[in-house]
């Protein structure tokens, strides 16, 4: 619950700190499903690998922990300063909002966790992390396209809140 939920209530828009995390963690995320490959625990002993290839594929792995680091910082500070108000005047559409952002943060501690308990642990849960991706994917392509609908259709400038820090 935010300190101060009255003023919370009020803010039109997030913290500074909260939209430079939002949009730090969007971009590690991206990086993580569309550019990092295949963490190298499978390239061990390889030898056509050079260092810049190895380097390259370990970034999913250093990536990944500092998704998680990043998240627990962006939850506690959205515990202290909470969020602007919901603005969807149809309740199905604010209940799939809802959804969505809770599913998003399941998914950010959920891949890095997985992948910790794989990669570190050995653990048989790299299939549960694989599977994820897709998942993120789709749910990623949902935001935008929302964000999309609110910025050009609806027009209700709901964007600014990522865009433009709360005084």
């Amino acid at each position: 619950m935010p300190r101060n939920s009255a003023s919370a209530a009020q803010r039109t828009s997030y913290s500074r700190a909260q939209i430079f995390l939002h949009w730090t963690i969007a971009a590690l995320v991206i990086w993580q499903l569309f550019f990092s490959e295949h963490p190298p625990r499978s390239l061990y002993g390889a030898t056509s690998q050079d260092l810049w290839t190895r380097t390259f594929e370990s970034s999913h792995v250093w990536i990944g922990l500092l998704v998680l680091a990043l998240v627990v910082v962006r939850v506690m500070l959205r515990l202290v300063h909470g969020a602007p108000p919901a603005d969807e005047s149809n309740r199905m559409a604010a209940l799939a909002a809802k959804g969505a952002h809770l599913l998003f943060y399941v998914l950010l501690f959920f891949m890095p966790i997985t992948g910790i308990m794989s990669w570190y642990f050995g653990w048989p849960v790299g299939g549960l992390h694989e599977a994820g991706q897709p998942v993120f994917v789709a749910l990623i392509a949902l935001h935008v396209a929302a964000a999309g609908w609110h910025q050009f259709i609806k027009r209700d400038g709901l964007m600014k809140r990522m865009v433009e820090p709360a005084h």
